[in-house]
């Protein structure tokens, strides 16, 4: 079979000569074409330190007898965004990533690709983009995750976290800076706090988006297995690049692409896997948007199916105690992967070539969980401390939980639906009725809450805040802010039709679909307005008016007549990228990807 690079040098003169001016010998002109596409850049650090693992990749491709070239779509952050609108091109700019990648691979035409990426919007890009361009070879790269803090005595004070370790990770500043505003710290503490977060590069070190996608790449097959949220630090992490790189080559030269690799099967162990590492609520829109790519319908609904009855399994944080690196020393993906085998389809393919089931024994046989307890060890003994593999990984038989940890409420409030990590929500809020609080933007209800205007029994809302009102910002420092006040924290829910961080806990629902600016209920909302939260059921619903029931038969004519008055917001963005999702974006429940059927 003739390479496509090959096919599209004959009919483009040019393209000889403009690959000598860049360098390139001759001889590398008939050699596989592969594209090392990276987000590096200096955007934040889980893409500051790309390059190393890009030179890595580009090594071992050139090695190994074909010739790499180098793409760069260096991604947002969304810490760095917070705060200010600058969130709001967040989950656009996953879009935009992957057009760009598209563009790039198909107007020089590539035979396969590495692409490398560590973050929260960047990994389901890379992701998206291998589904778009299926038909080629392609690995995944991470850039692994940051480690922790160890925080002097003095600073662990008000924290519960520290009764269990004294490491100090990212989510936790949403968390110190409502104190710092509400007087429970002092000012220098939070600055020691914001100045120790993020002690090395790689993704932020709990179980947030970005090392959720990590652990989704390396469960749709597409990594090497074992190598999904390494210490962004270790020796390991650019040793996998350079494997990578190697893999690739055999991939291509065996014709083994991306559509041979990720299948329906595929998604549906990623699905399981998220069951049990307690995923964040983003991957309920990127796996669909993935699977959109491949050519597959995923839907919300399948993560409440399958995650009905799941293991839950993980003692990460925010659900759990510890930083996301001493997941890779508990086993990481191959370790979850074992606990729960009678959950997963062992037979499907992966960038190995050989199936998820010969993968998993070859890493017992290779002595790789050997060398994680070697690890784990190593890092216990730093901290003085007594850590077993299982304080981290459960066992299937002991979980954490046994009905996964994410669940889709419908209703009258949300009929195409919404999303909860019921795993991070107080028991006691599973089942609620809640007096409505609506605002029309996070700056009011932020305000709001820090002024002592919301109290114990309300459910405050933030609409137009989804695809097509604002681009879907993070609700993050609102759900922070409610979680820092011992009032609140247990008896207050945030509902909104934006989105969450990862890192998120609390009785927060978001993605209500359809959103406010589509004219969806969540706009009909008024003050007073009775609100039935019931997880068991599955419910999100309009129940009352003025804090008096209603039954279901009043409440729709009540809703019917307020549709009847509503009146859509005018566009708040009239150019630019921004204008560009608002109007074309499909539902979170979709994907919130980019459509242009309509």
């Amino acid at each position: 079979m003739e390479l496509r690079s090959q096919a599209v040098r004959k009919l483009a003169p040019e393209n000889d000569p403009l690959k000598i001016g860049m360098g390139w010998k001759v001889d590398d002109l008939a050699k596989p074409q592969i594209m090392v596409e990276s987000t590096f850049g200096d955007s934040h650090p889980g893409s500051a330190h790309l390059d190393q693992f890009v030179k890595e990749a580009v090594q071992a491709v050139n090695t190994h007898g074909g010739k790499a070239a180098r793409y760069f779509a260096t991604d947002m952050c969304d810490g760095i965004a917070q705060g200010h609108d600058g969130i709001n091109y967040s989950l656009p700019h996953r879009d935009a990533i992957v057009n760009l990648v598209e563009a790039q691979a198909n107007a020089t035409v590539y035979d396969g690709g590495v692409f490398i990426a560590s973050c929260d919007k960047s990994m389901p890009a890379m992701l998206m983009s291998i589904g778009r361009l299926k038909d080629m070879s392609a690995i995944v790269v991470t850039g692994g995750v940051m480690e922790a803090h160890t925080l002097p005595k003095e600073y662990t004070v008000n924290d519960p976290a520290c009764k269990i370790n004294e490491l100090l990770t990212l989510e936790q500043i949403g968390k110190f800076d409502a104190w710092e505003k509400t007087g429970v710290i002092p000012e220098e503490q939070l600055d020691y706090y914001k100045h120790h977060a993020c002690p090395s590069c790689g993704a932020c070190s709990f179980m947030g988006t970005a090392s959720t996608m990590q652990i989704m790449a390396e469960a749709l097959g597409l990594m090497l297995p074992g190598t999904a949220l390494m210490p962004a630090t270790a020796p390991e992490l650019k040793q996998a690049a350079y494997d990578a790189g190697a893999q690739l080559m055999k991939l291509v030269e065996s014709g083994l692409r991306a559509k041979d690799i990720v299948t329906q099967k595929s998604f549906e162990n990623a699905i399981m896997v998220h069951a049990a590492i307690s995923g964040s609520t983003n991957a309920t829109m990127h796996l669909p948007a993935i699977a959109h790519e491949f050519g597959f319908e995923l839907d919300a609904d399948a993560f409440d199916r399958m995650h009905r009855g799941a293991h839950y399994l993980l003692n990460i944080r925010p659900s759990g105690d510890w930083p996301a690196q001493y997941f890779y020393y508990a086993g990481g993906v191959p370790r979850v992967m074992e606990e729960i085998k009678s959950m997963l389809h062992l037979d499907v393919l992966t960038v190995t070539g050989k199936t998820l089931g010969e993968n998993l024994e070859d890493l017992k046989r290779g002595g790789f969980y050997e060398h994680c307890d070697e690890l784990l060890q190593k890092k216990a003994h730093e901290l003085g401390l007594s850590i077993a593999r299982t304080d981290i990984i459960h066992f299937f038989d002991h979980p954490k939980g046994t009905d996964g940890s994410i669940a889709i409420l419908k209703g009258n409030l949300a009929p195409e639906g919404s999303v909860i990590k019921h795993t991070a929500c107080p028991k006691n809020m599973f089942q609620a009725t809640l007096l409505a609080r609506p605002f029309d933007s996070e700056e009011e209800c932020i305000h709001a809450v820090l002024n002592g205007q919301v109290k114990p029994g309300d459910a405050i809302f933030i609409r137009y805040e989804g695809p097509r009102g604002s681009g879907m910002p993070e609700m993050f420092y609102t759900g922070e802010a409610i979680c820092a006040d011992p009032k609140l924290a247990s008896s207050v829910a945030l509902i909104t039709d934006g989105r969450f961080s990862g890192a998120s806990r609390g009785p927060v629902i978001g993605h209500v679909s359809p959103e406010a600016a589509a004219g969806g209920p969540i706009a009909l909302v008024e003050e007073g307005d009775l609100i039935r939260i019931d997880v068991p059921a599955r419910k999100l619903a309009i129940v009352g008016v003025n804090g008096q029931p209603k039954t279901p038969e009043e409440m729709e004519q009540i809703l019917q007549e307020r549709r009847a008055r509503w009146q859509p917001k005018p566009p708040k963005y009239t150019r630019g990228l921004l204008k560009l999702y608002s109007q074309h974006a499909v539902s979170p429940m979709k994907g919130a990807f980019l459509e242009f059927n309509d």
